[in-house]
């Protein structure tokens, strides 16, 4: 039986007619082929044949498929190689495909962390059903009738615990998994990658211009004649076309391209959270005091560069907003709803569920000793009685506001980013629940987040706990309002 090589940049690289047992599979799970010349040929139950990973969309390396054929042959095969890199499908084809793939992984990856959650959550209630039986510390009694029954039941709760943790880690690493391919066209499709993807894919089709051309690119030169140029002319084309559709359906959604024509010298750009006064005005950037300048920091200006002769390039692609002079001089207040106004206009990305950087527990409401001490309207020192709180108002009650946090793992960020503002006990709930915490990240709350802004900011819900919400009967809120302050005592 013939074996056909085939390669297509709609289909990639293909093999068909061979046979199990038939001593091509040796030969194909070599890692000596495609463009890296590192890659085997697997087998796919779908297409029901070999292929070559990571091959669609791309010109074949035909010296590494001629090396394959010749080792065929020289096995005794018949073989047949046939190249045709001009057969092709759009950039937009082979996007959606991808899309509509990571949307099945997704599917498919939640299904999964699912079913190891369950079979982790099961083995853990079957463990602490055993260890009921030695609620009350009861220890083994040796030479005793009981002793070989307690031994096998020692035994089952370690194997079941053992059982739990190793799902709940598998649980944890398909929930990352489902996450990641869920977000992946809004990773794709993010402003800022985009812009930065674009203007890479511009230089790309300058190189292979000036190569169409005769001249030397990218320190290399290549035959004008080569049809392999034109291929690749077209399709940078149309995927710099595809990427400037998406920046515009983000213009149109509010989102702004900052430019040269944007800036002048003393206005304020707002770049990762933090004003910084404009030094110079660049083609591609914005020439800003050293980002050293900006740790706890809200605004900086020129005048404040701790680092003589230090300065930071902001490229315009990660600029949030701008401002004069004039405008950052305004009250506090103004600034805020400026802030919030730019942030509108760059949504950041979906992130994977955040983490918090301390156990739930960990956080509690600082206890106001006055308050507590004062509650049922003791008098202060000047003779005038303070009324007691009601439960809603005291700062520590079950009532009080507390708001939800998020972070991740080894994540260092300069203010902290919240979720929700819940009563004091839903916000424990919640914290508290299995589901709110993962391999990388959890949830933590606090009735003293500080000053919002500066100390913490909000961050976007992706709406992945809201089924954890509806279980537990709370609905979420974002607005956030200090808690009522005990009376300080008087000196």
């Amino acid at each position: 039986m013939t074996i056909e090589i085939t390669h297509t940049r709609r289909e990639g690289t293909l093999i068909e007619g061979t046979s199990r047992g038939d001593g091509s599979a040796e030969i194909l799970r070599l890692r000596e082929y495609g463009r890296t010349q590192r890659q085997p040929f697997r087998w796919s139950r779908n297409l029901d044949c070999w292929y070559l990973p990571h091959s669609r969309d791309h010109a074949t390396y035909t010296p590494s498929l001629e090396r394959l054929a010749q080792r065929l042959r020289e096995e005794g095969f018949e073989v047949t190689l046939t190249v045709n890199n001009a057969d092709r499908r759009s950039f937009s084809e082979a996007e959606q495909e991808r899309e509509e793939k990571a949307e099945g992984r997704a599917d498919r990856f939640g299904g999964y962390a699912a079913n190891a959650a369950q079979s982790s959550e099961a083995a853990h209630r079957k463990s602490h059903d055993i260890s009921e039986r030695f609620a009350f510390g009861q220890p083994i009694l040796v030479g005793h009738h009981s002793e070989g029954r307690a031994r096998r039941d020692h035994a089952r709760m370690d194997d079941a615990m053992r059982k739990s943790i190793s799902d709940g880690d598998r649980a944890a690493h398909w929930t990352g998994r489902a996450q990641a391919a869920a977000n992946y066209q809004e990773f794709k499709k993010d402003p800022g990658r985009t812009l930065r993807r674009i203007d890479k894919l511009r230089a790309d089709l300058r190189a292979v211009e000036k190569w169409q051309r005769g001249q030397s690119a990218k320190g290399v030169s290549r035959n004008p004649a080569d049809p392999e140029l034109e291929i690749e002319h077209q399709e940078l084309a149309e995927e710099i076309a595809h990427w400037e559709k998406v920046i515009k359906d983000a213009e149109a959604e509010g989102f702004k391209v900052w430019s040269q024509a944007d800036f002048k010298r003393g206005d304020f750009v707002l770049y990762r959270g933090t004003w910084y006064e404009v030094l110079r005005v660049n083609p591609k950037t914005v020439t800003i005091p050293h980002i050293h300048n900006g740790v706890g920091q809200r605004i900086v200006r020129a005048a404040d560069n701790r680092h003589d002769g230090w300065t930071w390039t902001a490229p315009y692609d990660d600029v949030s907003g701008r401002k004069s002079a004039d405008e950052m001089q305004q009250p506090p207040q103004v600034q805020t709803s400026g802030q919030q106004e730019q942030a509108k206009q760059s949504p950041p990305i979906k992130e994977p569920v955040p983490t918090a950087e301390t156990c739930p527990t960990s956080q509690p409401g600082t206890w106001h000793a006055n308050a507590r001490r004062r509650a049922l309207g003791q008098r202060l020192p000047e003779g005038r009685s303070t009324p007691a709180m009601a439960p809603a108002e005291r700062p520590n009650g079950p009532d009080s506001m507390a708001l939800v946090l998020i972070t991740s793992k080894n994540s260092r960020r300069s203010r902290k980013r919240a979720l929700w503002a819940l009563p004091r006990a839903e916000a424990q709930a919640v914290c508290g629940d299995p589901r709110t915490a993962g391999r990388s990240y959890m949830l933590t709350w606090t009735s003293q987040p500080g000053v919002e802004g500066a100390d913490w900011e909000w961050t976007p819900d992706n709406g992945r706990l809201d089924a954890v919400l509806s279980d537990l009967g709370v609905t979420p809120r974002r607005e956030w309002t200090p808690a009522a302050q005990a009376p300080a005592e008087a000196a």
